[in-house]
Order: C-alpha cells, then sequence, then structure tokens
C-alpha cells in the first residue's frame, strides 16, 4: 500500500484493544447478511477487539449460553457466498419485555460486550434501541439484586448500538438500498425473463406476486426492469376505474402483435380505498374482461434464498466495516446510529430518525396521503416511479407536444451504440426511444455506431419497436468503436440529409471521446452545433465523470458467479490457489470489485502498481494461509495490470514457489464477461439516466431553437451524464477532459481505489485504511419534489 499523505485520517491510528462486539440478525433473512458478519468479525479482529456471534438474534441475547460465542478468522471463511444468516435469526417475545432485555444485558456482561452490531429491519433496530436507552437502569437493577458488581456497572456503563438494514423489500427511510433488495430483484428477475418465453410461446398474460406487504420497491423495480404492462404497489394505488384502463392497455397491446402480458402485484397492493388488490383478483378480471388466458405466480420466499447478488456482497462488506468504525468512534453522548448507502456514498443516520420516517410513511398510506408517502421513500424510489409512468403508458397522438409556432416541440433525435457491447445498453436505448416520443420527438436509430452514421445506417424507430429490450444483453442497434474523426464530414451530411437535432450517445470511453471530437469539430461543422449527451455504458466503468457505468454490475456478476464455482470445486481439493484474470482493459475496477465480492486474497490491478516483492509476500501470506483450515486461494488479475507479471507468470511463479504448500490453477474469463441478460441493477440503472438524459436533450433543444433552428454552441451543452457520489450530474465533456488518461483509456482519479485497502484487510493483510469520508454523523434529509429530480439512482 502507497504511503498515504500527511493530512489523511487513517484507520490505523483507531484501536478496538479492549473492546468486545457483538453481531445479531433479526427479523427476516436477507441475502448479503452473511457479508455483513463476516465483515464486522474481521474488522474487529483487525483492530484487536474480540467480537463474538449472538446467535439466534435477540432469542439468543435473552437466552445466553451457547448461544453467544467469542468468535475467530476462520468462523466466517466460505459465509460470503451463502444466502440467509449462518447465525439464525428468531423472532422474541421476550425481549419486548423488560425481564427479558434484563437477562440480555446480564449475558452481555458476562461477556463485556458493549458494543453491538444489529443487522435487521426498522423493528430489530427499534428494540436494539430500546435497549440502549434503558441499559444503566438495567445494570443498576442487576447490580442491586446480586447478579453483578458494583464494579461492572461503572465499568460497562454505556452501551453502543450501531444498525445495518438487512431487509428484502428496501422499505426502510434513509438508505437507498437495504442488504437484500439487489438479490431479491435478482430472483425475481430470473423467473419473469424465465416465464417471457412460456408467456410467448402461448400468448398468454401473467401476473406476479412479489413481496412487499407495506413497501413497493421489489414490485416497482422489477416492473421498470422488465418492461411490465401494469404494476400494483402500496404506495401509488390506481385511480377510479383502472380496470377498465388496464384492460384496454393489455388489449392494445396485444393489438400490437405484443404475444405476452406481464403484471406486477405486490402483496400488499391496494386500491385508492385501501382495499387489496390480489394477485387472483387481476387474474379474474383480465380473463373475465378479454378473455385472455392468465396464469398467476406467487414467489414467495423464492425471493429471500439464493446466493447474494455482487452488488449486496459489496454493500454489505462497505456497511460492516463501516458500523465496526462507528462503534470505536462512538461516546457516550453519540445515538444509536444506521449505517446506509446514499449514491454511491455510506453514510451514518441517528436510527430514531429514520425509524420515525418509515413509521411516517405507513401513517400516509393509512390517511391515503399517497403521494407524501411515496416523498417520503426518498429520492431513489421517486425517481423509479416516475420513470415507471413515464415509460409504461404511451400517451395517444392526441396529447403528445404539437408544433408551436415560436418553439417547435418535435425534434429528431438520433441514438446510438459506440464501443464494445454492454449488457443494459438495448434497456436504456428503449428507454431513450420511449421518453423521446412522449416528449414529442421524432426518434432515429443509428445501426452500427458512427460507422452506420457515416453509411447513412439511419432509421426512424417507434414505440413498439423497441417493446421487450429491457432483458436482452449486448447491443440490438449494433456497436462499433470506431471514432468519428475520420468520417466527420460524411456524418454531418447524414445529419443534415435526416434533420437530426440531438445525438444520444450510448457507450464507454469511446462513446466520451467521440462526443469530445464532435465538441472539437464545431467550428468546422455546424451540423454538430446541436445538444449531444453521453451515457457511460461499459463494462470496464473506466469512464472519466461518472462512480457506475451500465454493464459493469452484470460482468461484475458474471466474474463473482464463476468465482464461486471455481472455489467450491476446491472443496474436494485441498490446498489449491486460483489465478483469475478479468478483463477491463488498464482499469482495475473488476479485478478489484469481483476481488472484494468473491472473497479475494489479492487483486492486481494497472492503477495500483505491483513488484516482485509484493507478489512474494502474496505467496508468503498464502503458504500461512494453507496452515489454518481455509485451504484455499484465490487471486484475481486485470487484463493489462502489468506488461511482464502477466497471468502465465504470475501462475508459474505461485506454482513453483507454492511448491509441496499448494498448487494452482489458471483461468481466463475472457468475453463471458460481456454476455448475458442484464442485471435488475443494469437495467433499472440504464432506463433511468436514459429517461433523465432525454428530459435534458428536450430542454437544451427548447433553449436553443432560435428563428426555425437548433444551434447549441456552448460547452453545456455536451454532456455526459454520470452518477457521482451522491447525485446524478450532467457534466460537459470538455470539462472531463483534464480528468482522463487518454493513452491507458481510464480516469485519473477513481473513487473505488479507497476500497483497495478494504479487500486487503477482510483477506487479513496489515494496511492502512482512508476513513477521511467516514465518520460524519447526518441527519435524515427530507428531500423537496425538485431534488428528486436530480437525485439518486
Amino acid at each position: 500500500m502507497a504511503d498515504q499523505p500527511a493530512d489523511k485520517k487513517l484507520f490505523e491510528n483507531l484501536s478496538g484493544a479492549g473492546k468486545a462486539i457483538g453481531v445479531l440478525t433479526s427479523g427476516g433473512d436477507a441475502q448479503g447478511m452473511n457479508a455483513a458478519v463476516r465483515a464486522v468479525v474481521r474488522m474487529g479482529i483487525y483492530v484487536e477487539a474480540k467480537v463474538y456471534f449472538i446467535y439466534e438474534g435477540y432469542q439468543g441475547m435473552v437466552d445466553g449460553g451457547d448461544n453467544i460465542v467469542e468468535v475467530s478468522w476462520e468462523s466466517v471463511s466460505s459465509i460470503l457466498q451463502v444466502g440467509g444468516t449462518v447465525i439464525g435469526s428468531a423472532r422474541c417475545k421476550e425481549f419486548r419485555t423488560r425481564e427479558g432485555r434484563l437477562k440480555a444485558a446480564f449475558n452481555l456482561i458476562q461477556r463485556g460486550i458493549t458494543n453491538l452490531c444489529v443487522i435487521g429491519g426498522d423493528g430489530s433496530l427499534t428494540g436494539a434501541n430500546l435497549f440502549r436507552e434503558e441499559w444503566s437502569g438495567l445494570l443498576e437493577e442487576l447490580a442491586q439484586s446480586g447478579k453483578i458488581e458494583e464494579e461492572a456497572v461503572k465499568k460497562y456503563v454505556y452501551l453502543n448500538i450501531v444498525g445495518m438494514v438487512g431487509s428484502i423489500d428496501n422499505d426502510f427511510c434513509g438508505t437507498d438500498m437495504t442488504i437484500g433488495t439487489d438479490s431479491a430483484l435478482h430472483r425475481i428477475i430470473e423467473v419473469v425473463d424465465a416465464i417471457m418465453t412460456t408467456a410467448q410461446s402461448h400468448q398468454r398474460t401473467f401476473v406476479l406476486e412479489v413481496m412487499g406487504r407495506h413497501c413497493g420497491y421489489l414490485a416497482l423495480v422489477s416492473a421498470l426492469a422488465c418492461g411490465a404492462d401494469w404494476v400494483f404497489i402500496p404506495e401509488y394505488p390506481p385511480e377510479e376505474g383502472w380496470e377498465e384502463q388496464m384492460c384496454v392497455k393489455l388489449s392494445e397491446n396485444r393489438a400490437r402483435k405484443k404475444r405476452l402480458n406481464i403484471i406486477i402485484v405486490a402483496e400488499g397492493a391496494i386500491d385508492s380505498h385501501n382495499k387489496p388488490i390480489t394477485s387472483e383478483k387481476v387474474k379474474d378480471l383480465v380473463v373475465q374482461q378479454l378473455g385472455f388466458d392468465t396464469r398467476v405466480t406467487i414467489l414467495g420466499h423464492v425471493q429471500r434464498g439464493g446466493t447474494p447478488s455482487a452488488f449486496d456482497r459489496i454493500l454489505a462488506s462497505r456497511m460492516g466495516v463501516e458500523a465496526v468504525l462507528a462503534l470505536l468512534e462512538a461516546t457516550p453522548d453519540t445515538p444509536a446510529c444506521v449505517v446506509s448507502l446514499s449514491g454511491n456514498q455510506a453514510v451514518r443516520l441517528p436510527l430514531m430518525e429514520c425509524v420515525q420516517m418509515t413509521q411516517e410513511v405507513q401513517k400516509a398510506m393509512d390517511e391515503r396521503k399517497f403521494c407524501e408517502a411515496v416523498r417520503l421513500r426518498g429520492r431513489s424510489f421517486e425517481n423509479n416511479l416516475n420513470t415507471y409512468k413515464l415509460l409504461s403508458h404511451r400517451r395517444p397522438d392526441a396529447e403528445l407536444p404539437k408544433d408551436d409556432l415560436s418553439c417547435s416541440t418535435n425534434f429528431n433525435v438520433a441514438v446510438l451504440n459506440v464501443g464494445a457491447p454492454a449488457a443494459g445498453m438495448n434497456a436504456a436505448v428503449r428507454s431513450a426511444v420511449r421518453v423521446g416520443i412522449t416528449e414529442g420527438h421524432n426518434m432515429f436509430a443509428v445501426i452500427d455506431g458512427f460507422e452506420g452514421f457515416a453509411r447513412g445506417q439511419i432509421k426512424e424507430i417507434s414505440w413498439g419497436d423497441v417493446g421487450g429490450w429491457t432483458g436482452q444483453g449486448g447491443s440490438l442497434l449494433g456497436t462499433k468503436r470506431t471514432l468519428p474523426a475520420k468520417y466527420l464530414e460524411k456524418i454531418a451530411d447524414q445529419m443534415r440529409a435526416n434533420n437530426i437535432n440531438a445525438l444520444m450517445v450510448i457507450g464507454g470511453f469511446e462513446a466520451y471521446e467521440s462526443c469530445l471530437q464532435l465538441a472539437e469539430a464545431r467550428a468546422r461543422f455546424e451540423e454538430f452545433c446541436i445538444p449531444i449527451c453521453v451515457l457511460p455504458a461499459t463494462i470496464s466503468n473506466n469512464v472519466p465523470g461518472t462512480d457506475f457505468s451500465i454493464g459493469a454490475d452484470t460482468a461484475l456478476n458474471a466474474i463473482v458467479e464463476t468465482c464461486d464455482r471455481i472455489k467450491q470445486s476446491a472443496s474436494g481439493t485441498k490446498r489449491r490457489v486460483f489465478i483469475i484474470e478479468t478483463m477491463g482493459g488498464y482499469c482495475g475496477y473488476l479485478a478489484n470489485m469481483g476481488g472484494l465480492a468473491a472473497g479475494a486474497d489479492a487483486a492486481y490491478v494497472f492503477e495500483e502498481q505491483f513488484d516482485i516483492r509484493e507478489l512474494q509476500a502474496n505467496v508468503e501470506h498464502l503458504t500461512e494461509k494453507m496452515k489454518t483450515s481455509i485451504q484455499r486461494g484465490l487471486v484475481l488479475r486485470n487484463e493489462n495490470s502489468n506488461e511482464n507479471y502477466t497471468t502465465d507468470f504470475i501462475y508459474q511463479l505461485y506454482s513453483e514457489e507454492g511448491k509441496g504448500v499448494f498448487d494452482c490453477r489458471k483461468n481466463v474469463l475472457g468475453h463471458m464477461q460481456q454476455g448475458g441478460a442484464p442485471s435488475p441493477f443494469d437495467r433499472n440503472f440504464g432506463t433511468k439516466i436514459s429517461a433523465k438524459a432525454v428530459q435534458w436533450i428536450s430542454k437544451k433543444l427548447k433553449e436553443t431553437y432560435r428563428k426555425g433552428k437548433v444551434f447549441a454552441n456552448t460547452q453545456d451543452s455536451v454532456c455526459l451524464l454520470g452518477m457521482r457520489r451522491r447525485n446524478l450530474l450532467f457534466q460537459p465533456v470538455v470539462d472531463l477532459k483534464d480528468q482522463a488518461d487518454f493513452v491507458h483509456r481510464i480516469p485519473k482519479e477513481q473513487w473505488w481505489l479507497k476500497l483497495r485497502p478494504l479487500m486487503k484487510i477482510l483477506a487479513k493483510y496489515k494496511t492502512s485504511y482512508d476513513v477521511s469520508d467516514s465518520g460524519q454523523l447526518e441527519h435524515v434529509a427530507r428531500h423537496s419534489p425538485k431534488e428528486a429530480e436530480t437525485g439518486a439512482i
């Protein structure tokens, strides 16, 4: 690890020596809980704290005995990829009584535990906060009854609580994403994709019931991710007469040669009178009104099961480490906090503020203040709902914006893909086309990138043409890496011939560079003086100006799935190390984040140069590891991390140095990382940022339309839309020039490099960890509707 600047706040300054941390999971299980438990245990041990498992949630805390056990580093090996919770979860009526909490306090004091990390939903976290508030009184009561010494009361005077939200419903206010939600979406989308093939074969309508008794997040996002015809959620009941509206829409879709209909129902869906809307009721309605062959599928606990997604593993690992930091920094005056995710940033929020806001959502729904309920759910939920409303219902032509003598709204907007294919590109194109049509534009598809543009491969594309595109991998428009520089004149001719007024370019570093070239060519070609927007889409995640790119999450899941299988193959053959090569060009995002999500021992990336001494240190580290009960190793290498230390070289070095201790295998993952159906995150991210980009284009077109012509020549009319920390931002491509390394095609600064030490710490390396971003307790933001427009993904 390179030396840190002197002004950095380093984790190694914090010590947990003498502290004891208890970790428990409570309430409903969620995929990723084990990753969080693993991170808490290993980070706790790393800072020399004692860490205890509390089995069976609060029940185990009340019962004590063998339910509270000190754990070692090896205790959490091989649990990263396991769904559910290995330490168990149970409902506990006794903990709700003071007598039960008295027993729990006694059991914790016996082991010196005054730091609790609780992973669960709002009920579990509320219980923890009450326990904390009563702590000193409970200790005094125990001392008076002679169960503990007066010294213990003074020594263990206060209890620190840090919560992490594990809930597949994503129903906790204050965080954009809870642990388990992304994995649950994976299960839902796997089922929807499978159902779609059988539904198309028989021209069927499928009604899918998903979990969400009080929160419609899963139903809403899965409807966005699969392009469902209709969705029912508790926070946004349909208007009066919805039965007829839905049937009209379904029959119109069939008339347009659509062979299937998908309707998604949250289990807690209600109408505007607070009466339940069940999947059976919806099915009966479709059969009676339309006579369509209709089936109901209730997903049930399938959504809770299975292995956690890459996103959930990384989220849980980050949250677990942040929770330990929060416990170490806590003082008697620090309120119980919950570790949350805002955009792409870990934040700490007062637990009870979040719980209170979560309860306010239910209160608003009970009082039928549904707009208020949606707003309280947060920016992410509101953006999802607004995007779904934009994309799901085509407005009649009579309602679309019309030509206006002062300002035309019927502009021609072209969409193209540039660079290597990435899963989620098609979802972004579908969103752009449908939102563009809703905004009153004529949408044009360019085939095969700028090469196709130069050859005139441009065609108008309609609402129906992009039906069913969200779940398709690759690029249905076709894509090429070719930059526009050598075709500028021909592209300008085609723009003039087709009267293209705006351009959306979806792709990787090539897309960014292409738009930079178009911006710089404006002086020579007036045709390029139009609004242009770049959407980052590449598995490498190497575009300047954004933390995430469409396609990177799908590639990460492919890597992690393969690593899981490879690790499993080693379970029968002890003492084996796997060297795995990932894609990404010079960008180490996939290798680093794949390593974090798969529990790798090392990840070699171009951004952090390594030498033979580090390679040797890694071999020695693995040699020591083989002496423990964990007798396998996993090493990831980014394809261009070093021109001399190739994958073959590292494989041969490890094989030679590990002789007699471990043997080696290597695996080059190759183009499987580019293929496959897009993950829910990529479908959702692509859909939402594309919709936002088209709305930005519409605004720019109106601003730059003068005397019957569009003329945009300012820097802010060629922008890249990227996720930066907490917000989606439009950034002029010219301004990003200084942030890009054009030789290696990567951003000069990359946020994920801060997570490098985290991976090393969880793999038992001694290293320093920059915590200058963490440690700030914030208040829960109550955003205005305006904020939702600029907010999180």
